[in-house]
């Protein structure tokens, strides 16, 4: 079974000791730009209602964190090298696609981070007074697409969305920042990686897309009963049923992630 967020947080909390001890001699400043809250539709349904879910305001990372960005990380907060992160915090695969603990392969450093798990991602957002996202806020900001807030009813944006999925997974990825920004300045919220979100342990979503009439088909560990309000964006199903089977050690070599905050975005931070 998935591990508890009180859990989580607890194990969090004890890494990051010294990760906020050293903060302010971290990492430069981020570009994060200012996302303005509203209600909007969330593919994900709570109980037998259709209330809109609203977002307050809040900032979000402009791209996703790249090699070189995760590297300066660990280079500075060594306890999350891949030889010394402990094993409750990264599963074996934990940075593999590094030539070493500290050395990046030719062409990786403005590629984003992979292979990183949540207890990494959310030390590196904590070490520059930052967080993950939570999964409605990254819905709400990859609802847009280049002229608006929200372009999920259209079926063009749809196709260029699921376009990604056709692509081999096997590829080199390209660099953080090549997409067009959408409406609010950010980029790379889809056809790029998957992204870790602060609340992933709270999606879960059965095999069978199809059965999204049973109040029970998602759910964890006894939290109210959700169901899927949007059967056509499927897009945002495979990533709800990916993050749905990970677990806070978990790396992949598709996952990666982005940092957001509260309110918005402090001057000298954006684009």
């Amino acid at each position: 079974m998935r591990m508890a967020g009180s859990i989580q947080a607890r194990l969090l909390m004890l890494a990051l000791l010294p990760a906020t001890a050293l903060a302010a001699a971290g990492q430069q400043p981020a570009s994060y730009v200012t996302i303005e809250g509203g209600d909007y539709r969330s593919v994900i349904k709570v109980g037998d209602g259709d209330t809109p879910v609203h977002v307050d305001d809040f900032a979000m990372m402009t791209t996703p964190v790249s090699n070189a960005d995760f590297l300066e990380f660990v280079t500075s907060h060594p306890q999350w090298q891949r030889d010394r992160a402990p094993q409750v915090f990264v599963d074996g695969e934990y940075l593999s696609h590094w030539i070493g603990p500290t050395q990046l392969a030719e062409g990786q450093a403005q590629q984003p981070v992979t292979r990183v798990s949540w207890f990494a991602a959310n030390a590196y957002c904590a070490a520059q007074d930052a967080r993950l996202p939570t999964w409605s806020e990254w819905e709400y900001a990859a609802a847009a697409d280049e002229t608006r807030r929200d372009a999920r009813d259209d079926p063009a944006w749809r196709e260029r969305i699921l376009a990604w999925y056709s692509r081999p997974s096997n590829q080199p990825l390209p660099a953080v920042g090549d997409s067009d920004p959408n409406v609010w300045g950010l980029r790379d919220l889809h056809g790029l990686v998957w992204e870790w979100v602060d609340d992933f342990n709270a999606l879960y979503v059965a095999a069978d897309s199809r059965k999204q009439g049973d109040p029970d088909l998602l759910k964890f560990c006894g939290a109210g009963a959700i169901s899927m309000n949007d059967r056509e964006n499927y897009a945002v199903l495979m990533r709800i049923a990916m993050l749905s089977a990970m677990n806070a050690a978990s790396t992949t070599r598709n996952l990666g992630f982005r940092c957001a905050r509260n309110g918005a975005a402090t001057q000298g931070a954006t684009d």
